[in-house]
């Protein structure tokens, strides 16, 4: 027992570490291309914080363990709002952009929902895999390109957000290091955390769909956790929130869908998570919209109630 929680920390260690580099260097090769905040969040911020949960659940699935990484994505996208947007809007309350509002959250909901229907029936095949793939490549692409379309404004407020820092001669090869070093970090520390908590939830009698819900969740999400709260600090209040919403995104588009797609079966989803933590994943990205329209603000009384929320959901989870 005491060894699987040492590979458990020890992959969670390498899990923070790597996804602070990537979501670094993947941020530094974004600022020379010029890409809003709001994009940056939903896209580079988002996707290199999600690069966890992609290492995670698609080691988890190639093992045979679909459990796990049905129960990490749908446990970490949970956790992304409930717990990230928690904390980070009772540090500062968050500004949510009107775009994210009419766009990407009703998005979020929709991709939600649409999990549920492919897995009605007990598993998500690899065509459905490759499908759901297929369309985070096009939301990405849709979003740079709506990038390349924003006005001077909003290009002058992000230098001004983020000042441009000269280019170097070698920094572009130095970030492109970074983020090679950083996936090799998130690789080696996605096997570690499997491995510890396949272990520990035999020793402790847990399903692997409870541990994944739970301990790998949390762990994989950390450095979702790590970017809102630094950007709250910051008054960064698009990156915080577009990493959380892209990240939704990207852990059920891509995640999963990678997952699927690697996985010779398909994925198969325990009964529990369609009767119970799907339909929680849906109704958490629900009461999003509400919330974010009041004032397009999350308040800090709001953000109580998403850590309460969780509070109760992981407790729960492990009665």
């Amino acid at each position: 027992m005491i060894i699987s929680l040492l590979w458990i920390v020890g992959g969670l260690a390498l899990l923070v570490i790597g996804g602070e580099a990537l979501v670094r260097g993947a941020s530094s090769l974004a600022r020379i291309a010029h890409i809003s905040p709001l994009v940056i969040g939903l896209t580079v911020v988002a996707f290199g914080t999600s690069a966890p949960e992609l290492a995670t659940s698609v080691g988890a699935a190639f093992s045979g363990k679909g459990d796990m990484a049905i129960g990490n994505v749908i446990g970490s996208n949970i956790a992304n709002v409930l717990l990230i947007l928690g904390i980070a809007s009772l540090i500062k309350p968050l500004k949510v952009q009107s775009q994210l509002v009419r766009l990407d959250v009703p998005l979020m909901v929709f991709v939600s929902v649409g999990l549920l229907i492919f897995a009605w029936n007990g598993t998500i095949s690899r065509i459905e895999g490759c499908g759901l793939f297929a369309a985070i490549v096009i939301y990405t692409i849709w979003l740079l390109l709506r990038s390349r379309r924003e006005s001077a404004t909003v290009q002058q407020e992000f230098d001004e957000a983020i000042p441009t820092q000269p280019i170097g001669k070698y920094s572009v090869l130095i970030q492109c290091i970074l983020v090679v070093a950083a996936l090799a970090m998130l690789i080696l520390g996605a096997n570690m955390l499997v491995g510890g908590a396949s272990d520990l939830a035999r020793v402790l009698e847990i399903s692997e769909l409870v541990i994944g819900l739970t301990i790998v969740a949390v762990g994989t999400s950390l450095p979702e956790l790590i970017t809102s709260v630094m950007a709250a600090f910051r008054g960064e209040s698009d990156i915080a929130v577009g990493n959380v919403v892209g990240s939704n995104l990207f852990n059920i588009l891509s995640v999963l869908g990678a997952a699927a797609a690697v996985s010779p079966n398909g994925l198969q989803v325990p009964t529990s998570a369609l009767r119970f933590d799907i339909p929680m994943m849906i109704l958490v990205s629900i009461v999003c919209l509400p919330i974010f329209f009041t004032g397009y603000r999350i308040s800090r009384w709001e953000g109580m109630f998403f850590l309460s929320s969780y509070i109760a959901f992981v407790a729960y989870q492990l009665i």
